[in-house]
């Protein structure tokens, strides 16, 4: 039984061969280019459509001196020649997947400080709409998501922009305005808006800048336009070290709009100069099962951070002051 399994597995792998050299002629109509494309000499690849033509009995090919072109029968093979490749693809993807015990998975990145009730929000309604499926949460910046998405790691997150995007599929693209978490006893804190020129002379805390590269940069470059050279920047992972160095009452920190703590005020900038634009990101795959599971996942984080961040579509008109919601920290 195993011999005749590897002689089934053999001819399979035979025809995929066939069927892979077949569609990249028919792509480039140019056996060379084909060739090059496929990293294989050109007279192999000649040899196998040769013999997908005898193996099938028609000729798939017209062939002369100056072009290549496809024969009624080649035109007709094309597409289900993809539709079998495709299929293929998907094969060895759910096998890749059931190797590292990840089917029914989706693996999504999460910024370390997004929030408590934000992420179990998040997690309550992908259970509501996947019931089937699990939801392995990991907490990571969006550069270490990026590269995870890149190589596999990740098949989601949630990241913020400006980032490196290559080759992810991005979801809506969301703005939440930052404002400044002053001391309780401060002067700046009886005003309703601060300018961020009227924080000079005090020390900055933010996200680290390994967690977000592109963001850090343009929020400080963002502050230096607008008047405001701190003497000193604090790099803060975690809402309660950057709350602790607030109350020490020499720094202030850019957060989102927060809740009010013992100790410390928030309060709006004028002319909202900092949003943080954050948008899911994806690893796009050929597994149609698994871009619907990531379709969903985006679908449903997407309508979380609109939801419990107050995070607003930014082509769409400016969202309403709201009743604060619970801290979301640095989303970074």
């Amino acid at each position: 039984m195993t011999a005749i399994w590897i002689l089934i597995w053999s001819l399979v792998v035979n025809i995929v061969g066939h069927l892979t050299c077949f569609v990249a002629v028919a792509e480039e109509l140019h056996f060379g280019r084909a060739a090059e494309r496929l990293g294989m000499a050109q007279p192999p690849l000649s040899q196998r459509i040769q013999r997908l033509e005898r193996e099938l009995g028609v000729r798939l090919f017209d062939r002369s001196s100056r072009k290549v072109e496809l024969t009624a029968p080649g035109r007709l093979l094309l597409d289900e020649a993809r539709d079998i490749l495709t299929r293929v693809d998907r094969v060895y993807s759910v096998a890749e997947r059931a190797r590292l015990g990840e089917v029914g998975t989706v693996r999504a990145g999460l910024p370390s400080d997004l929030g408590g009730p934000i992420v179990a929000a998040l997690i309550a309604a992908f259970r509501d709409r996947r019931p089937d499926l699990r939801l392995d949460l990991r907490e990571t910046g969006t550069a270490e998501q990026v590269r995870a998405l890149a190589e596999g790691a990740l098949d989601a997150g949630i990241v913020r922009h400006p980032c490196d995007s290559r080759g992810l599929g991005l979801g809506p693209m969301l703005g939440q305005p930052v404002g400044v978490l002053l001391p309780e006893g401060a002067a700046l804190a009886a005003s309703p808006e601060v300018h961020l020129a009227d924080l000079a002379g005090r020390d900055l805390v933010v996200f680290p800048r390994d967690e977000a590269p592109g963001a850090y940069d343009e929020a400080l470059a963002a502050c230096r336009r607008h008047g405001y050279a701190p003497p000193a920047v604090h790099e803060a992972r975690h809402p309660q070290f950057a709350l602790g160095l607030v109350l020490a009452g020499t720094a202030v920190a850019l957060v989102p709009r927060t809740d009010d703590s013992a100790g410390v005020t928030w309060r709006p900038l004028v002319g909202e100069p900092l949003v943080w634009r954050t948008s899911c990101a994806w690893r796009r795959t050929r597994d149609p099962e698994h871009e619907r599971a990531i379709a969903d996942f985006t679908a449903v984080a997407t309508a979380v951070l609109r939801r419990e961040a107050g995070m607003a579509p930014l082509d769409a008109a400016p969202p309403r002051r709201v009743v604060s919601r619970p801290s979301s920290g640095f989303l970074a």
